[in-house]
């Protein structure tokens, strides 16, 4: 079978070919007469002009750089993938390897929320382990559920095999995904590249996949410091390739997963996961707005503030405005609400929505997400309700 664009996506439910008076650009949005633009952020009325309505990105853009908005923006973690019927109709066809390694099939799965929900940003389809795997590392799923690394590193040797300087000839397949993306979304729908941190990162190459509990790369950093810093040296000058190439690629923001953090005690936060992260995103050349999501790492905001990141992304169990208070003023906030809200009702996702929303109120640089990933189970009319939610709130 032919890897041209048309021939994979035509393959997909939902596809509609670029050109066509169908395809993906402005981005067709239902409700859209239902979001009236707030007051307090239409500088053109100072001046009698009338302001031409944000698109979705420069909305997005604009809420990672604290400027005004029309409306609070809104993009879900985990929005594209398993609880869509159209995504699940492509897996019976194709394994998640597949779907990740195959930028026809990759940027489809990307586009499967947006024409359903009308996201206001788009998230690349894909995975944190690239990385391990572009570095010699491979991984797999367990047919149990969990990841499954094809080796562990286990001593030095293992450490010293990894290769940081393959992963921009070993990733052009997210490169070419992020292209045909860029392409299909243009000017309206913003989009997100990703990576995860080196101490995310770390703990599943050490324990060799998904875990109980995630112990070596904490008893590492103890027993052998000089060996751990080899391992963050590595992974660091790994990431920052990997999201060099999905800059240049067109990407409009980066977030950057630090999914582990929540085992991190605040003695260690600093050690094992800000002083990385802020090396990286120090080296983005050209900078595009960068969201750092560190789940669980609460109490530390002054140091999630200094790593130059422009949002902090927040889990669901602590208060946002609480969040908001504790920043500078040109840090955004993205979150909060409870993920498995969305195996409820669309009456209980729309009245928690709506009291984030409300205790937001007037604070710039807002993004409305979850506290973590779309659940396997979540429900399409949750979805529905969450995003009408936020479309509507005033």
């Amino acid at each position: 079978m032919s890897r041209t664009r048309t021939g994979w996506l035509a393959l997909a439910p939902g596809f509609v070919q670029a050109g066509s008076s169908q395809a993906l650009r402005v981005g067709k949005r239902t409700n859209r007469s239902d979001r009236a633009p707030s007051p307090k952020v239409n500088p053109a009325e100072k001046s009698g002009r009338t302001a031409p309505p944000l698109t979705d990105r420069q909305r997005f853009l604009n809420a990672c750089l604290c400027r005004p908005v029309d409306r609070t923006p809104v993009w879900l973690m985990r929005q594209a993938g398993r609880a869509l019927p159209e995504y699940r109709a492509l897996k019976a066809r194709h394994s998640f390897l597949e779907l990740v390694r195959t930028p026809e099939l990759a940027a489809e799965v990307t586009l499967q929320p947006i024409r359903r929900f009308g996201f206001d940003a788009a998230i690349l389809f894909s995975d944190i382990l690239v990385v391990p795997e572009a570095m010699g590392q491979p991984y797999r799923f367990r047919e149990s559920g969990g990841i499954q690394m094809d080796h562990a590193l286990s001593h030095a040797g293992d450490i010293e095999r990894l290769e940081p300087e393959a992963v921009t000839e070993r990733l052009q397949y997210v490169a070419e995904a992020l292209g045909l993306l860029r392409r299909e979304l243009g000017d309206q729908t913003a989009l997100i590249g990703f990576t995860g941190a080196p101490w995310t990162l770390a703990n599943f190459m050490m324990e060799g996949g998904s875990a109980p509990e995630y112990v070596k790369a904490k008893a590492l950093y103890f027993s052998d410091p000089k060996l751990c810093g080899r391992l963050f040296e590595k992974l660091t000058q790994a990431v920052i390739r990997y999201l060099r190439l999905q800059i240049a690629a067109g990407v409009d923001a980066l977030q950057i997963f630090e999914s582990l953090g929540v085992g991190l005690a605040d003695n260690l936060v600093e050690p094992l996961s800000m002083r990385w992260i802020r090396r990286i995103i120090a080296t983005l050349k050209p900078p595009v707005p960068v969201i750092l999501f560190a789940r669980g790492v609460h109490g530390c905001w002054d140091a999630l503030a200094a790593t130059g990141a422009q949002v902090i992304g927040v889990d669901w169990t602590v208060r946002l405005a609480g969040v908001r208070a504790a920043l500078p003023p040109r840090i955004g906030v993205q979150g909060n609400l409870d993920p498995w809200l969305l195996e409820s009702t669309p009456e209980v996702v729309a009245a928690q929505t709506r009291r984030i929303l409300r205790e937001m109120r007037g604070a710039r640089g807002h993004i409305f997400n979850l506290g973590h990933g779309v659940p396997r189970h979540a429900k399409l009319e949750n979805l529905a309700s969450l995003v009408e939610t936020v479309h509507r709130f005033r």
